[in-house]
């Protein structure tokens, strides 16, 4: 319900806004470009799902020799403990927790194209155990608010745009320390917000063994990484992160020779699953970009840039990070305009800049909230999405807030 709400207000927003650009400032340009937004991003919903449907069949069929081999299932016990507390509706070893474990490895990864199919293939397990199949579960609402925190160990593409030299970045990789920081906050928020609405003990102290253990490998990753040449870090880091990727395609391969089953059959039985899910999430995509792009091309998004720096501003703070906050703002409705808002801030200031640091910072540290929302949960059909929103966007926030915060110490 708090999603169709969003959406509409979207429309009716940027229809305020266009009408009142038209009569008052004259653009004759505003409802076209509105109009033709709806159709561009129409396109691009539509683009996207087939892009999907390659990485959903691949995926989706490695995942599947993974549940015949095993693996999925060690997984699952790996971390049993730790969610059988955080998602207490599903019983143990429920084949949705080696679905969720990888896809938050991946998104940790920074490797965006392989989580979405799992994520996907995790929604589509805990929709079996839902009771109200048009309603989000307190196991979806967990991991969809884990998804959005995205808790970030590598953020590859940042640092890949930023290692390209035509910005003569001194050292790409001097975003890794703020995205790592803000995305752990945000993951924690996340967390405590979804567990005090659910009533999940958080101080169970099997989840402080694990948020404890979690926290020392975080600050052990962070002193490790510093001890790399800075120069070769984004190198590094995508290097790892291919090698881990590949051998965990190995892995299960191993695994389902070991068990003695037909590898290639099983890929074949669950890639046959990608495209159906595909098809599925076309409108959902579709809805939520054409809502996102009304929204910028009536000139909403920049109305409400400039409103929060008149307040900033009113309480005597420094608006610096104002000029980065585009990027901040978009992330949780497109990744790809977030994409664009981050280039044209590296543009405009420098990607050296303080403006730069914190609009790549940002990218890194925030996550397409309503993306995900409308892709994972139209992929079930769910309609009702109960506190899904609300605490995602509270992550996207306290990610915000830690960004500014640590970019201020480290950059400025």
């Amino acid at each position: 319900m708090t999603l169709n709400y969003i959406w509409i207000a979207f429309f009716i927003i940027a229809f305020i806004i266009a009408l009142a650009k038209l009569i008052f400032m004259g653009d004759m340009q505003v409802f076209n470009n509105i109009i033709n937004s709806t159709f561009e991003n129409a396109e691009k919903g539509f683009s996207i799902s087939l892009y999907l449907t390659g990485a959903l069949t691949l995926w989706l069929g490695i995942m599947r020799i993974g549940e015949k081999g095993g693996m999925v299932r060690a997984l699952s016990r790996l971390v049993g403990p730790l969610f059988t507390r955080l998602f207490p509706e599903l019983p143990k070893n429920h084949p949705a927790y080696g679905s969720i474990l990888m896809n938050i490895a991946a998104n940790m990864l920074g490797l965006d194209n392989a989580a979405t199919p799992m994520g996907l293939k995790a929604m589509k397990e805990m929709q079996e155990s839902n009771l109200k199949k048009d309603t989000a579960s307190n196991s979806m609402i967990m991991f969809l608010v884990l998804n959005t925190s995205g808790l970030t160990l590598v953020p590859i593409s940042v640092m890949v745009i930023r290692a390209q030299t035509q910005w003569g970045v001194l050292n790409p990789a001097d975003i890794f320390l703020p995205i790592l920081i803000a995305t752990f906050f945000s993951t924690i928020v996340g967390i405590i917000s979804v567990s005090v609405i659910q009533r999940i003990n958080l101080f169970d102290k099997v989840i402080l063994a694990y948020l404890g253990g979690m926290t020392a490998f975080v600050i052990g990753f962070v002193y490790w990484l510093q001890t790399l040449p800075q120069e070769q870090l984004s190198k590094i880091s995508l290097l790892i992160s291919s090698i881990l990727l590949f051998s965990l395609i190995i892995l299960f391969i191993a695994m389902g020779l070991r068990k003695k089953i037909n590898v290639y059959e099983a890929f074949i039985e669950g890639a046959k699953d990608g495209f159906s899910i595909a098809i599925k999430i076309i409108p959902y995509l579709v809805a939520i970009l054409v809502a996102i792009g009304v929204f910028r091309e009536s000139g909403a998004m920049n109305y409400l840039t400039e409103g929060i720096r008149f307040l900033v501003a009113n309480l005597g703070l420094d608006t610096t990070f104002i000029d980065a906050l585009p990027t901040a703002l978009m992330k949780p409705l497109s990744g790809g305009a977030a994409r664009g808002m981050m280039v044209d801030a590296m543009t405009t200031f420098g990607a050296d800049s303080f403006v730069g640091k914190l609009a790549c910072t940002f990218q890194g540290s925030t996550d397409t909230t309503f993306y995900i929302l409308a892709v994972y949960f139209g992929s079930v059909g769910i309609k009702k999405t109960r506190h899904a929103v609300s605490c995602g966007l509270l992550a996207d926030l306290a990610g915000i807030i830690a960004a500014i915060t640590i970019a201020y110490i480290l950059f400025n």
